[in-house]
């Protein structure tokens, strides 16, 4: 079965990254590594909150209220801005008081501010669960089904990519005083890869 992210592999085109490039006055390359980052982390974060019923169930009552999928008919025009308020919200919903702590990570690995990270994840987070309501509504699942499918592809990631996800997990679980091991633009462009059947 082919992953429910799939949907999201043209982020990777250089159309994408240029877009996001502008938006945020930064340079290209590092943004394109920034996208490579975020992505995993989201995906992570939303894994890991429907690994409980309880989270299962609130995510799969969001995706099927708010999140049908349609704003992956036109991802260039949702990369052009006005999801900013809606994904602040996911952002505070699935991160919490990590938040700041993932955006500073992320930016100490790929060279772009904090604010700059906020920004690109706060317009990557809508996608995110645009891919996953479609996925749930495209193949009926309910939320122990989301779960479930959900956990598939974070083994998937975690079985592909050399040393795991564990630089991922650690950062959603620190407290602000610790750092990541590894390059996290480069293990998450191969998380992508895995995800999303391709490399950039």
């Amino acid at each position: 079965m082919d992953s429910m992210f799939r949907l999201l592999g043209e982020l990777q085109s250089g159309d994408a990254a240029r877009t996001l490039s502008q938006q945020l006055g930064t340079d290209e390359r590092a943004t394109s590594d920034a996208i490579s980052a975020s992505l995993p982390v989201l995906i992570g974060a939303l894994t890991r909150n429907a690994s409980q019923p309880a989270g299962a169930e609130s995510l799969h009552n969001a995706l099927a209220r708010d999140h049908d999928g349609s704003i992956l008919d036109d991802l260039m025009g949702a990369l052009g801005g006005g999801q900013a308020k809606a994904g602040a919200s996911i952002l505070d919903h699935i991160f919490g008081g990590r938040q700041q702590t993932v955006e500073s990570q992320i930016g100490r690995k790929t060279g772009l501010d904090a604010s700059s990270i906020a920004q690109l994840l706060a317009t990557l987070a809508p996608l995110v669960l645009g891919a996953m309501g479609r996925a749930q509504r495209d193949r009926g699942l309910d939320a122990g089904g989301l779960s479930d499918v959900l956990g598939q592809e974070r083994s998937r990631a975690d079985a592909d990519v050399p040393g795991g996800l564990g630089p991922f997990e650690k950062m959603l679980d620190m407290d602000g005083d610790g750092d990541v091991s590894d390059d996290i633009a480069r293990v998450g462009a191969q998380v992508l890869g895995s995800l999303f059947g391709g490399s950039r």
